[in-house]
């Protein structure tokens, strides 16, 4: 072996895949439809960590699934043309002996190409982790990439995947945001191209950022994960767009009545008259006929002084959680409960889960410390069997047993910085930080096990802000925590745009902004024509004047208000309808104009 220089042979060839071998490490590509390719490189010595994104039956165990798996493909042989070559249909593919360097051709015109001499970390030569090299196309379109910031085309710009719980974030340009979706569509002069690299790790992209003297235009991968595992998904943009969300498990089907308006606020549950406050916003909701379906109760309910603590009712504020349940529902209201994954060291739980062993962990086996919400606490790891079925027990004893209908699952970005720190991998132990999307994942699916035991006949709703691709099997989204400007509206639109290309189709963006100064009066207004047309029509707001952002909130609007909810109320069967395509084929909500008419200018 030479650094820059592998030979790969052949070593067998079955159906539609194909394994090579080279010096100190294993290749293998699976033709899984004539739409869907996997590659796979695998140094020896590199683990290779289960999938929770890729499921295209659309059940994922809690222990993931093996990263190679070929269940639920149907597979698909190409025609072998010997010397590393391949054809089906338009399409042809070819591999050079050295470096494996691969490239695919739609009509003979190159659609996708590595990188030469070395697109991928074979020997080092890229450092630590992996890296995948392409051949970049001037004027070719990026679009994908998940909740990211900025226009739909995201050509030129780098960007990073690791979870941040990025509060008050610039729509125009904050990178990293929530969410954990490596998967891209590339639209060139040969036609369009999607790419999804299988991995949790930490990662980033670069689409042209970056360019070098020696090797031609080019875009990069990189992860910090040793093995590099990736689809290649061919067909025009609706084709790649449904087919990465079949890939990726689909989207959950919701009850229709989560289309209807919910109303959120801090300032509701941090107030120390919580009961009250609320109940009035129901009776004000029922007196201007504004049909509300949803509340989200913010995490002031867990508080005690100044902090919040997951699981505990603070009576206080609210006196009897079944009381104010069963008063929201009489009004047609449903509870959705904030709940969080990190546990404060003076939790009234912290010792017991603590002893039990269920945080992420430092090499001597203590609970790992992050700072959260004005104090030092440690992550609850999913990872856990015993951990998960503790968390579907408090879920159940402290909300759905008191009434709460659905759970909030908020928080969960896992911010975990040191790399010692581990989790129990499900008898595995595993670094955290080759994780970090996979926990709030399983937390949510923890959560939905729990409400579909607990109400076994009822179609259920989560809400969700951070995991992997494949959140949508489980669980709704939003754009998080964006901030109150004209700037935010503009770029939340495209924000949704690109989350749609990325297999996030049920989602909203917190209308009138949650961060910062209140909305002023045209700006909340707008908002909220734009919020109409979102599956998640929902107001939410931590001010910072401690004002509640409501449908109400400017008096002389409030007939210019109660004549959008009237534009929603007759939008809902259309809503409805695209929602249920969404789920059964795979069709997004809200669509850019390139995915119904891709040739016009």
């Amino acid at each position: 072996m030479g650094k820059f220089s592998h030979k790969f042979k052949v070593n067998k060839g079955e159906g539609g895949s194909f394994a090579f071998s080279g010096d100190g490490v294993a290749a293998r590509i699976d033709f899984l439809s004539e739409r869907l390719l996997r590659v796979a490189y695998l140094p020896d010595g590199e683990r290779v960590l289960p999938t929770y994104s890729v499921c295209p039956d659309g059940v994922m165990p809690k222990e993931g699934r093996p990263r190679l798996s070929a269940a639920g493909f149907s597979g698909f042989a190409p025609k072998d043309e010997g010397d590393f070559c391949f054809k089906w249909g338009e399409y042809s593919l070819t591999l050079s002996e050295e470096n494996l360097l691969l490239q695919i051709e739609k009509n003979s015109k190159v659609l996708l190409a590595d990188r030469g001499p070395l697109a991928v970390n074979l020997g080092g030569e890229f450092g630590r982790g992996q890296k995948h090299y392409l051949k970049r196309e001037r004027g070719e379109r990026i679009y994908g990439l998940g909740d990211k910031s900025g226009d739909l085309d995201k050509s030129g710009r780098a960007f990073r995947m690791d979870c941040c719980d990025a509060m008050g974030y610039d729509a125009a340009s904050s990178d990293p945001l929530y969410k954990h979706i490596p998967f891209y569509i590339c639209e060139n002069s040969a036609g369009c191209y999607g790419l999804f690299y299988d991995t949790h790790a930490r990662c980033s992209f670069n689409f042209g950022e970056e360019i070098s003297n020696y090797t031609g235009e080019y875009k990069y991968f990189s992860t910090d994960d040793g093995v590099l595992v990736y689809y290649i998904l061919l067909g025009d943009i609706k084709e790649i767009v449904s087919d990465f969300s079949r890939l990726t498990g689909g989207v959950c089907f919701p009850p229709k009545r989560t289309l209807l308006y919910s109303g959120s606020t801090m300032a509701y549950t941090d107030a120390p008259n919580s009961d009250e406050l609320l109940r009035g916003f129901a009776d004000r909701c029922e007196e201007l006929e504004l049909s509300c379906g949803g509340f989200y109760l913010s995490s002031g309910y867990t508080s005690i002084g100044e902090k919040r603590y997951v699981f505990n009712w603070n009576y206080d504020k609210i006196p009897s959680p079944k009381g104010l349940a069963e008063y929201y529902h009489e009004k047609g209201i449903e509870l959705i409960a904030n709940i969080k994954p990190i546990f404060l060291t003076d939790h009234p739980l912290y010792r017991t889960i603590a002893e039990s062993g269920w945080f992420l962990k430092y090499p001597d086996g203590t609970p790992a410390l992050v700072p959260f919400w004005d104090g030092l606490g440690s992550f609850f790891d999913f990872t856990n069997p015993d951990a998960y079925a503790f968390w579907k027990k408090e879920v159940c004893e402290e909300l759905l047993k008191k009434g709460i209908d659905y759970t909030w699952n908020d928080n969960n970005e896992y911010e975990v910085l040191d790399e010692s720190v581990t989790a129990f991998g499900f008898g595995e132990p595993v670094a955290a930080f080759l994780m970090k999307p996979v926990f709030p994942l399983l937390m949510t699916m923890a959560s939905r096990e729990a409400q579909e035991e607990f109400s076994p006949n009822k179609r259920q709703f989560l809400s969700a802000r951070s995991g992997p691709a494949g959140l949508s099997r489980v669980a709704a989204t939003w754009s998080g925590d964006n901030r109150t400007e004209w700037k935010t509206l503009r770029y939340n639109h495209k924000m949704g745009l690109t989350m749609s290309l990325s297999g996030l189709f049920n989602f909203g963006h917190d209308i009138g902004g949650f961060a910062g100064g209140a909305p002023e009066r045209e700006l909340f207004l707008r908002w909220l024509q734009h919020g109409a047309f979102m599956p998640r029509f929902t107001i939410h707001s931590w001010n910072d004047d401690n004002t509640a952002t409501t449908p109400w909130f400017y008096p002389d609007a409030l007939e210019a208000v109660k004549r959008i909810f009237a534009f929603r109320r007759r939008l809902l069967p259309y809503l409805y309808d695209a929602l249920y395509r969404a789920h059964k084929y795979s069709e997004p909500i809200i669509r850019p104009l390139i995915y119904d008419f891709p040739d016009a200018d």
